[in-house]
């Protein structure tokens, strides 16, 4: 086979980014030993020169961030310089691991951008002209440097070679820019191609450009190239070695243009490789050229890169900040055990001996181990957020710096405490959950009562014991001494067994004084627990504020049986929640007057702070976002709501055809829908209990609750049903209507069927409910939630991830199913979100809804 051939068949931008990453390998495996000898010379560099390349290198990234600034004014948008250079380092990162890196980067948007609300049309075209300019910066640059270079230096003329191909795309973005405003033959040729992309490339091209924030764009471009000619003249300052201005100018033009070319990292390898080889052409030695290409490369290539890491991780730093000191206390107090258990440096107890006697010693050890033991019990209250945890956390890392210091002068560990605290200090906010006080003092009582016991059996024992079992005869003095020693835990008391019944004596003290001690460690720990109660009494309460102010069809199962109402103190309202895992999960919104939902979301906040709960709040429309603004909570798009509108529906029409088609067959059959009113006769109640039973059981599932309704016959036999009969007038199929909670709404909340139900026989259903709505004079049908489906455009990584899910995750299949299902009848679809507190939060929450929609 041709190599043309399989360079077709693999892609060429697959071949170029193997043909570098081997350049890549070559170049430093090849120039190991004399990148191993740059070492010494780095140390003797002038360390003013670095640091002006490093503070050169902020400037560029500010740089940047300014030209992302120009480039949207340019397009009538506004961003922030912060957010501008947050917004570089993060494309920059990622252009270096994508492919096509510097172009395919551009299409990345983080979230404090997303969320901002603008146009993506306009922001793309933002993007373009960012990266336009910044080729077109190069051509105007690179032109008159490589000029100015092959003027002093002739072997230099091939660079022509790489401008000339800059050019080329340059014109050819331009020619396809105008084609798009004047929709010539190549607009044509791309509407034919991809039909689907051109409306949103007209709206991109369409627009007009801001002409002088556009040339403003280009000024800054320009600043930048010439920080890369600065870089590469500070690294030969600071290397020592003569500065060349056109060696500067003609390395920074071919850098960038290999940079441009290469589909994969960015030109890594390739680039150390003929910068070092066109430095050596301008007459530096091999080692000094491969010293300030590498010099170059750490200001413009890896300290951009590491800046880009530290900007991922400043975005999730409130969840890195809640999660590292739980991970920091518990290796700290693992530091602590191992640094008992192991020997100490002999020359350092030396020197601690010249200052401290043996005894605080020995007890520095004794405390520091104590502290280990303490540090790893509070690690875990500290993971769910225990405000006395973290007392107790600081108090220990504290205990551990000073006492790692006194014990064998470890000052590493002590350092590593101090880190710990810093971190402490920091996310002293997260911790919230107060412990239970009446414990704290019951935990005493029992601590207090089982010492008094202890001491009393093990003074009078050592008093009577026999001298054979400790060769002691002991006095009373003696008895106390021993019995408080040993109940310490201070194991070294010098009493030595010398029977059987000796040591299991000694052991006995030693296992009753360890479970005091834990007896008294975990009642400070413990936690108010808000146990579930009968709300049977409120119910009705919390029915007529329904009725009141009831405006969704979620209102109806905000009274269902497993519910809990938390009502307001002042404000006319209640909450209904269900508590798991610490959280109280709130099904939507509070139900009162609109005005006063912010505050009554507050109050229930401040109650559940009190009873060491966390909130979250499920299925919140998105209207209902308004009211969580100014608690400054975050929100996760779960997934729409399908709503009917009775009054525009038909059957009519080529998209309705398979719907009709599905229910002449029924009809065909002999199978027919009724509409049944409450309330109904035991038999009507017996058959569909019936049908209910076969779908759990052939279809494999369980009734859930929560947001939904679970089979009863009481409740059942109150609500409107739609059944669906056989010849034989059994029923194969029904659904039951609820209450409408909201206006001109009406919903419905089991939809079960037998096995041998016809297909068709939901959409018969529907339709017979579409009836039943227009008779009632209702408007609209809500259908409930189709999970995770409709996403728009994901603002925030978890969005990201269940967007991938739904989309790619085949367990995932059904939610498509149910969503193209409801497409079928649904003319609306409202966005519903979870509302929670803090990202660390959105990883239990899952845990305790799975809970609360158990019975």
């Amino acid at each position: 086979m041709k190599i043309s051939k399989i360079i077709k068949q693999v892609g060429w931008k697959e071949v170029l980014a193997v043909i570098i990453l081997l350049l890549a390998f070559v170049f430093f495996r090849s120039e190991r030993h004399e990148m191993a000898a740059i070492g010494p010379e780095l140390k003797n560099a002038d360390i003013w020169w670095i640091v002006s390349g490093i503070v050169l290198t902020f400037f560029y990234v500010l740089l940047q961030g300014l030209m992302y600034v120009t480039s949207f004014r340019s397009t009538g948008l506004n961003i922030k310089l912060a957010d501008a250079v947050g917004l570089f380092l993060k494309r920059n990162f990622l252009s270096i691991f994508l492919p096509a890196g510097g172009v395919s980067s551009l299409a990345y948007l983080p979230r404090n951008i997303r969320t901002k609300g603008y146009k993506s049309s306009k922001i793309h075209q933002a993007s373009a002209v960012y990266g336009f300019v910044g080729l077109l910066t190069v051509l105007m640059v690179g032109i008159p440097l490589i000029g100015y270079a092959v003027f002093i230096n002739k072997n230099f003329s091939d660079s022509w070679i790489g401008i000339s191909i800059l050019t080329a795309v340059l014109v050819g973005c331009y020619c396809i820019f105008i084609s798009f405003r004047k929709k010539n033959s190549f607009y044509l040729f791309f509407e034919k191609k991809f039909p689907k992309l051109i409306s949103s490339a007209e709206e991109i091209f369409s627009s007009d450009i801001d002409k002088k924030q556009f040339w403003l764009t280009v000024l800054v471009s320009i600043a930048i190239e010439f920080c890369g000619v600065f870089h590469l003249l500070i690294a030969m300052y600071a290397f020592g070695v003569p500065a060349s201005f056109s060696a500067a100018a003609i390395s920074y033009v071919v850098s960038v243009l290999l940079m441009i070319v290469s589909p994969f990292l960015r030109g890594l390898g390739a680039v150390e490789f003929s910068l070092t080889f066109i430095l050596a052409n301008f007459g530096y030695s091999h080692a000094d050229g491969l010293g300030v290409t590498l010099l170059y490369r750490v200001f413009e290539f890896w300290l951009p890169l590491v800046l880009g890491i530290f900007s991922y991780l400043w975005s999730g730093r409130k969840l890195f900040a809640r999660v590292l000191p739980v991970f920091m206390i518990f290796s700290l107090g693992i530091i602590n055990l191992l640094s008992v258990i192991t020997p100490a440096l002999t020359n350092r107890i030396h020197i601690l001996k010249n200052y401290l006697p043996l005894e605080a010693i020995h007890l520095s050890k004794i405390l520091t181990l104590i502290s280990g033991i303490l540090l790893l019990v509070t690690s875990a209250n500290l993971f769910r957020g225990s405000k006395r945890a973290w007392y107790f956390a600081v108090v220990l890392t504290i205990t551990s710096a000073v006492f790692n210091v006194l014990k064998a002068l470890d000052y590493e560990e002590a350092l590593f405490a101090l880190f710990t605290l810093g971190l402490l200090i920091y996310s002293r906010k997260e911790y919230i959950l107060k412990a239970k006080r009446i414990s704290i003092h019951r935990g005493f009582s029992w601590f207090l009562g089982i010492f008094i016991i202890i001491f009393i059996f093990d003074c009078l024992a050592f008093y009577f014991i026999s001298e054979r079992h400790f060769g002691i005869n002991f006095t009373k003095e003696q008895a106390v001494y021993y019995t408080l020693y040993t109940f310490l835990l201070f194991k070294d008391s010098g009493l030595v067994a010398n029977t059987p019944f000796g040591r299991d004596f000694q052991n006995l003290n030693y296992i009753l004084g360890i479970t005091s001690w834990l007896f008294l460690i975990f009642s400070f720990y413990r936690m108010n627990i808000h146990r579930e109660q009968d709300d049977t009494e409120n119910r009705s309460s919390a029915e007529n504020l329904v009725k009141e102010y009831g405006n969704s069809s979620l209102d109806y199962f905000k009274l269902t049986q497993e519910k809990q109402f938390y009502f307001s103190e002042d404000v006319h309202g209640f909450v209904s929640f269900r508590t798991a895992n610490g959280f109280a999960v709130v099904l939507e919104e509070p139900v009162c007057p609109e005005r006063d939902k912010t505050d009554l979301i507050r109050e229930f906040d401040h109650y559940c702070q009190q009873n060491n709960l966390k909130t979250c709040y499920y299925r919140v429309d998105e209207s209902g976002l308004i009211y969580f603004n100014p608690l400054k909570k975050q929100k996760l798009f779960i997934g729409q709501d399908a709503v009917v509108d009775t009054e525009k529906f038909s059957l009519t029409g080529k998209d309705k055809k398979s719907i009709r088609n599905s229910i002449n067959g029924l009809e065909k059959s002999g199978y027919y829908a009724e509409i049944l009113y409450a309330p109904h006769p035991e038999e009507i109640i017996a058959q569909i209990k019936n049908v209910s039973d076969l779908w759990l059981t052939e279809s494999d599932k369980k009734e859930i609750v929560f947001a939904e309704g679970m089979f009863n016959a009481e409740t059942v036999q109150t609500e409107d049903l739609i059944l669906i009969w056989n010849a034989d007038r059994k029923c194969v199929a029904f659904l039951n209507i609820i209450p409408h909670c909201a206006p001109d709404e009406c919903s419905y909340d089991m939809v079960r069927k037998t096995e041998d139900a016809p297909s068709g026989s939901i959409d018969l259903l529907i339709v017979k409910l579409v009836e039943y709505a227009k008779s009632k004079n209702l408007q609209y049908i809500n259908m409930g939630m189709t999970p995770m489906a409709g996403m728009q455009q994901p603002s925030n990584t978890a969005e990201d991830v269940l967007q991938f899910a739904y989309q790619r995750v085949g367990s995932f299949k059904s939610y498509q199913t149910l969503r193209n299902f409801k497409e079928k009848y649904a003319s609306t679809w409202e966005n519903k979100y979870l509302v929670y507190n803090s990202d660390f939060d959105l990883l239990q929450i899952p845990a305790s809804l799975n809970k609360v929609m158990k019975p």
